[in-house]
C-alpha cells in the first residue's frame, strides 16, 4: 500500500506537487494520470525517496522508502529504463542489483524469463532498442519479488504484443494482492488495465475514483439515435440541458436525456425510430475533460 498526505514538492518559487494526499491500495491496479508537468514524476520520485518531498509525506507498506531494510523487498520501481550502465550486459545488471540485496542467481534467470529477455541477456544494454529496456526495467523491478510496484510508463516503445503482455501481467499481479501503481499516456490502453484512477492537475488531484465513475462523470451520456424523422424529433429534443447533434442524415447523438426518454418522446409523436444506443464517453473524452483547465501548453484545433 501506498499513502500520501500532505505530499508537497516545491522547486524554487514552483510549486510542482501541490498537498495531496492519497491512497494507493493493494489488490488492484491503480493507474495515475495528468498532463505534462502536472507532477507525476515528481511524487512517483518522492515515493522511492529519489526527491525529498517539502512538506508532508509517503510511506510504501507502512514506513518511508529509506526506512525499509531491503526496499528491492518492498517496492519494486521503473522509473526511468535509460538509467542503467550501457557497458553492462542485461544480465550482469540485474545480477548487480541482485547482489545488494542477497537476492540470488536463479531469481535473476526468473525474472529474464518472465519479462522475455532470454535472447538479449547477455547483450550490452547500449544496444537495447526502447521496448527491450522497457523489460529491462521492469524486470529489474520485479527482481526482489514485491509487494508493491511502481511503473512510470511502462509500455513506452512496446510493440503491440509487449502492451498486451504488460496488461496482463499487472492485473495479475493486482490479483495476486500487490499493489499497482502505474502511469501512461495511452488512455486506450489504461481504460483497460487500470481499476481506480488518480487524476492530477497542476500539482493538485482533480479526481481520486474507480475507472468507470471517472467515464461516467468526466462527460454525459450519449445516445445514437437514428430515424427518418431526425429534423423533427430534433427540435422536439431542444432545451436547455439536452444537446442535439446531428451526425449525419438521418442521425443524431443526444446528450442529457437517456434512451427511454427519447423513445417515449419520439412515440408520442408518432415519429419512428430505426435505432436508439446509449453510448459510454471514452476514456479519453472523460479525461480531456477534467484536465481541460490544467494543461501546461495547449494547441489549436486543426480547421
Amino acid at each position: 500500500m501506498i499513502t500520501a498526505e500532505g505530499l508537497t514538492k516545491r522547486f524554487g518559487a514552483k510549486t510542482a506537487v501541490d498537498d495531496i494526499s492519497f491512497t494507493v491500495r493493494p489488490g488492484q491496479v491503480t493507474g495515475f494520470l495528468g498532463p505534462n508537468g502536472a507532477g507525476k514524476s515528481t511524487t512517483m520520485r518522492m515515493i522511492v525517496g529519489h526527491d525529498r518531498p517539502s512538506d508532508g509525506g509517503v510511506k510504501v507498506n507502512g514506513k518511508h522508502y529509506a526506512q525499509h531494510r531491503a526496499p528491492l523487498r518492498e517496492v519494486g520501481a521503473l522509473l526511468d529504463a535509460k538509467a542503467v550502465h550501457t557497458g553492462r550486459t542485461a544480465e550482469n545488471h540485474l545480477l548487480a542489483m541482485a547482489a545488494t540485496h542477497g537476492i540470488s542467481r536463479q531469481r535473476v534467470r526468473e525474472v529474464i524469463e518472465l519479462t522475455g529477455l532470454e535472447s538479449v541477456a547477455r547483450k550490452r544494454v547500449g544496444g537495447f532498442s526502447l521496448g527491450m529496456g522497457q523489460r529491462l526495467g521492469i524486470a529489474a523491478a520485479m527482481l526482489g519479488d514485491p509487494a508493491t510496484l511502481i511503473l512510470d510508463e511502462p509500455v513506452n516503445g512496446l510493440d503491440p504484443e509487449g502492451v498486451l503482455w504488460v496488461r496482463q501481467f499487472v492485473r495479475h499481479l493486482a490479483a495476486e494482492g500487490r499493489t499497482v501503481f502505474l502511469s501512461s499516456h495511452l488512455m486506450s490502453e489504461m481504460a483497460l488495465t487500470a481499476d481506480h484512477l488518480i487524476v492530477l492537475g497542476k500539482g493538485r488531484i482533480i479526481t481520486d475514483a474507480p475507472v468507470a465513475d471517472v467515464i461516467a462523470g468526466g462527460t454525459g451520456l450519449r445516445v445514437h439515435v437514428r430515424s427518418p424523422h431526425a429534423s423533427q424529433l430534433a427540435d422536439l429534443l431542444a432545451g436547455p440541458d439536452i444537446t442535439v447533434m446531428r451526425a449525419e442524415a438521418g442521425v443524431l447523438e443526444v446528450t442529457g436525456l437517456d434512451a427511454p426518454g427519447i423513445g417515449d418522446l419520439a412515440a408520442q409523436h408518432s415519429l419512428a425510430i430505426h435505432e436508439l444506443t446509449p453510448k459510454n464517453a471514452s476514456l479519453e473524452e472523460a479525461y480531456m475533460a477534467l484536465t481541460a483547465d490544467a494543461v501546461e501548453y495547449r494547441t489549436e484545433a486543426l480547421r
